[in-house]
Parts: C-alpha cells; sequence; structure tokens
C-alpha cells in the first residue's frame, strides 16, 4: 500500500479488525519509508461494475461517489453515518449480486431514493431534487405532497 505521506510503494501492518457492520476490514498500516501511519479499509469487491451515463458516457462504479451523494442528502438530518454505510453496502452488494457488469446511473437513483424515503424524508426529498432535476418551488411542493400522502398510507 503507498504511503499517503511520502508515496514510498511499502507499508507494514500494524493492526487489523472487522469493522462494525463486518463488510470491512480496517487496517492499521507504517509506512517502511517514513515510519508514518495511516488506516485503510478493505472490502469485498465481487466484480467490477461500469455505470452507463445518459448518452454513451460510461465509468467504473465508484462507492465513494455514491456515498457522498448520499450523506450530501442526509447533511444536517442527524442521519448516523453506520446507517448511511449500510445504505450504500446494500446498494452495492444489490448491483454486484445482479450478475449485470453494467447498469445504467438511473437503476443505482432509484435504489438510493427507494433507500433514503425509509431513512429519512427530508433526505428523500432533497436526492430526489437534484435526481429529478426539480427546476421550479412547484416541482419541490408536488414531489413532497406525493411523500406526504404515502406517510399517511
Amino acid at each position: 500500500m503507498r504511503c499517503p505521506f511520502c508515496a514510498h510503494d511499502d507499508s507494514q501492518v500494524k493492526d487489523s479488525r472487522p469493522t462494525e457492520d463486518g463488510a470491512t476490514i480496517r487496517r492499521r498500516r507504517q509506512c517502511d519509508g517514513c515510519g508514518a501511519r495511516f488506516t485503510t479499509f478493505e472490502r469485498v469487491q465481487l466484480r467490477e461494475l461500469t455505470v452507463a451515463k445518459s448518452g454513451e458516457r460510461r465509468e467504473p462504479f465508484n462507492r465513494e461517489k455514491l456515498r457522498l451523494s448520499v450523506s450530501l442528502a442526509c447533511r444536517k438530518r442527524g442521519v448516523e453515518s453506520e446507517r448511511i454505510d449500510q445504505l450504500v453496502s446494500g446498494i452495492q452488494r444489490r448491483l454486484e449480486t445482479s450478475g449485470e457488469t453494467e447498469v445504467p446511473s438511473k437503476a443505482i437513483g432509484e435504489m438510493v431514493m427507494d433507500g433514503l424515503k425509509g431513512l429519512d424524508s427530508v433526505a428523500y426529498i432533497r436526492f430526489a431534487s437534484v435526481y429529478k432535476d426539480f427546476t421550479e418551488a412547484r416541482d419541490f411542493e408536488e414531489f413532497a405532497g406525493t411523500v406526504g400522502e404515502a406517510a399517511r398510507e
């Protein structure tokens, strides 16, 4: 593992333990070059995924990009980081076990919407405003009305 401080190519694992959700291994490492210590996280990747964007664009699936978009939707909502990680891990696992190597970005967006709906209604509306490209306040009102109706049912 390359050192983030001096870019030396070798480091030693000093401590290794699973995270609370059991989906990741946390490793404390020490650089053989400068002696600095840093933490890495290792998770199982079942297959390489490609995200099919609008038009002809394709890009590799990026878990951190997904986590960032969910975190932004949940910002200042009191949603615990572990719950966000569980949602992202669940989506990633569903994508990897689907058998497909290419996934439309729309499918990922729908999975995030489904997950946020049960997690936090405000985060759900925030994500939807970007995902569904709201352009006017009326778009928010209409969507929020459907969320309120679904909650009463």
